[in-house]
């Protein structure tokens, strides 16, 4: 069944991941850290954030998780905060990190559209941060469906956001190939009956990659060959 509609991931798969979350986590962690180097490094050791280096490991929460789960991993440390108000500072944070395209993504999905697919964006961030993020670099009218963890269809690794966007455009899950820099990306679309394609933008290495994807590429500017082979 050919390919009509590309669903991506956004952090790591749109936008490079090291260079645009390393930013958050430092303004975030100063924040929630009342100003304490200190205290923002021993946090961030928390969710897998090199607060000094400005690094993610590669099992960090962050890379794939959710706000709330980010919230979640924090709290036993940070006992004057409620679960909803951390996951808002987060998602207040994530909207004012400065993105840095892992392609030149306007007519990169000029040219997917003139080809007659339909995009989306699938991601775990929230969804108002995702469209700020999206707007900051003027591509948020490019997308025919924007969903985050918490727009109502669930988080993946689970199919919901999948499942979805096949549904606003009007196609079988099979016609739609899912892309994503994470496993959590390549179960989430194998789950949904998708076609799987990994790129390596964010802090994934290709053989963690492989197993669960139909096609690995460096990056989402290799789409175009991929979809004329």
């Amino acid at each position: 069944m050919p390919i009509d509609a590309l669903l991506f991931d956004k952090d790591g798969t749109l936008f490079d991941f090291a260079a645009t979350w390393g930013a958050f986590g430092r303004s975030f962690l100063t924040r929630v850290g009342g100003g304490d180097a200190g205290r923002a490094a021993q946090l961030g050791a928390m969710i897998g954030f090199d607060f000094d280096q400005g690094q993610y490991a590669r099992d960090s929460i962050v890379i794939a998780g959710t706000p709330g789960e980010i919230a979640e991993a924090l709290l036993p440390e940070l006992n004057g905060f409620a679960h909803a108000e951390l996951v808002a500072m987060i998602n207040e944070e994530s909207a004012r990190a400065p993105q840095v395209q892992a392609v030149p993504l306007a007519g990169f999905l000029d040219e997917m559209r003139g080809r007659g697919l339909k995009l989306g964006v699938a991601t775990n961030d929230g969804e108002a941060p995702a469209r700020a993020h999206l707007g900051s670099v003027g591509v948020a009218d490019k997308f025919d469906f924007i969903a985050g963890f918490d727009s109502g269809h669930g988080a993946k690794p689970g199919p919901g956001q999948m499942l979805a966007f096949a549904k606003t455009v009007g196609m079988d899950p099979a016609q739609v190939a899912m892309v994503g820099d994470s496993t959590h990306d390549m179960l989430a679309g194998r789950a949904a009956g998708m076609v799987t394609v990994a790129v390596l933008t964010g802090l994934a290495k290709h053989d963690e990659l492989a197993p669960h994807a139909d096609v690995v590429l460096p990056n989402i500017g290799h789409i175009r060959d991929w979809l004329a082979s």
